[in-house]
């Protein structure tokens, strides 16, 4: 799976990324035909609160899921973007497998 990491408005630690990718890795145990991924990190700037928002683009080979998710830090806002993505991805696998 090929994952394409994106920073808006900072420069991501190296840290960050090789989390990122870890983390997504595991996703190919689910589904292993996933054709692309794409992760956005944003920086969101409301008054004094700087959330973190992370965006995850899965294409697939019958359409996308897209996630995104904010929080306090990037690592908490990517672990619940991948929770809710797992959930996501076990449903798209069982839709499949009912339409074969």
């Amino acid at each position: 799976m090929r994952v394409q990491t994106e920073a808006i408005h900072f420069t991501a630690d190296v840290k960050l990324l090789d989390n990122i990718q870890k983390k997504l890795s595991k996703l190919e145990h689910l589904f292993s035909k996933v054709i692309d991924t794409k992760v956005i990190l944003k920086l969101e700037n409301s008054g004094q609160v700087r959330d973190k928002i992370a965006e995850i683009k899965l294409s697939l080979p019958n359409g996308i899921i897209f996630i995104k998710e904010s929080a306090k830090t990037f690592e908490a806002a990517m672990d619940a973007a991948i929770a809710c993505l797992k959930r996501q991805l076990v449903k798209y696998k069982e839709k499949i497998q009912r339409k074969k």
